[in-house]
C-alpha cells in the first residue's frame, strides 16, 4: 500500500480496516504511561479551557470528542465544562473499547487526570469516574457524516484523527472542517495531530496517515475557526512509534456564524 500523501495511489478513509483496529494494543503501546509530550500537551488544553469558561461562565455546555479512539484524555479535558459529552468513533473495535471504560476506566489514567488537577476546576471534580460515567456516551458514526443532532456543541476535542485516518490531504481538511462543523459558533475546541505522520502500525494492521506540518494545520483552520494558540511538541523522551517528527496543537474558538 502506498502511503504517501500525494502518490497515485491514495489509501483513503473508507479503505482503511477500522473494525479490526485493536484498541487495547493502541491504548497499551500510547498510553500505559503517561509521555512527557502527552503532559505538556494536557497542561496547555487545560489552562486553555480554563482561562476560556472563566471569560465565558455560562455552563455546563455540551461537548463532543471526535474520533475518541482508544484514549481517555481529551474527554478528560471536557468533564469540568460539561454535563454531557459524546465519544464520536467510526471503528467499531474502538467503540466498544469506549463502552468498557465508561463505567469504570482502567486505573492507568488517573496520572492523566492528575496533570489536570492543577487547576482548580477539576480539583472540584472529587470523583472523576463517577463524573465521567454519568457524563460520557458513545456513538458509532462517521466523521464525515455527523448527523445534525450532534452539531452546535458548547465545547469539543479532536486529537490525532484528522491526519490519520487517510492519505489525502483533502480528506484532512474535510475532517477538519467537519471538526469545527460539530461547534456552535464562538464554541473553544482543542486539536492535535502528528506532525509528518507516514502511515502507523496498530496490531497486525496498517493504518494511513497523511503528512502535515503546523502550516498546513493552520491553513485547515483558518477558513472556520480563529486560532488562539498553536504549539508544536518535540519528542523528548524519543518517538512513541516510527513515521512521526512531532505533535502539534491547536487551541481556538469556531468564528462566528
Amino acid at each position: 500500500m502506498d502511503l504517501t500523501s500525494e502518490g497515485d495511489t491514495l489509501c483513503l478513509n473508507r479503505d482503511a480496516p477500522w473494525d479490526s483496529f485493536d484498541s487495547q494494543s493502541y491504548m497499551q503501546h500510547n498510553y500505559s504511561a503517561l509521555r512527557t509530550d502527552d503532559e505538556e500537551i494536557i497542561n496547555v488544553v487545560r489552562d486553555y479551557f480554563s482561562d476560556h469558561f472563566r471569560t465565558n461562565p455560562e455552563r455546563p455546555v455540551s461537548g463532543i470528542d471526535v474520533g475518541a479512539g482508544a484514549n481517555l484524555y481529551p474527554a478528560f479535558s471536557l468533564l469540568p465544562w460539561c454535563d454531557q459529552i459524546t465519544l464520536y468513533e467510526r471503528s467499531a473495535q474502538n467503540a466498544a473499547w469506549l463502552r468498557n471504560q465508561v463505567p469504570r476506566y482502567d486505573d492507568s489514567w488517573a496520572p492523566f487526570w492528575q496533570v489536570l488537577c492543577k487547576e482548580e476546576e477539576y480539583q472540584d471534580i472529587t470523583d472523576p469516574r463517577a463524573r465521567f460515567k454519568h457524563s460520557v456516551t458513545v456513538e458509532e458514526g462517521d466523521l464525515f457524516r455527523l448527523p445534525e443532532r450532534l452539531r452546535n456543541q458548547g465545547v469539543g476535542t479532536m486529537f490525532f484523527v484528522a491526519e490519520s485516518l487517510s492519505t489525502s490531504h483533502r480528506e484532512f481538511e474535510g475532517a477538519v472542517a467537519a471538526f469545527i462543523g460539530s461547534l456552535a459558533p464562538g464554541a473553544p475546541f482543542a486539536a492535535a495531530f502528528m506532525e509528518n505522520s507516514g502511515g502507523y502500525w496498530v496490531g497486525d494492521d496498517l493504518f494511513p496517515a497523511c503528512e502535515v506540518g503546523s502550516a498546513e494545520v493552520e491553513a485547515s483552520l483558518d477558513p472556520h475557526a480563529t486560532v488562539k494558540t498553536l504549539r508544536r511538541f518535540g519528542l523528548p523522551e524519543g518517538p512513541v512509534r516510527e513515521g512521526y517528527t512531532g505533535m502539534i496543537l491547536a487551541c481556538g474558538r469556531r468564528d462566528p456564524a
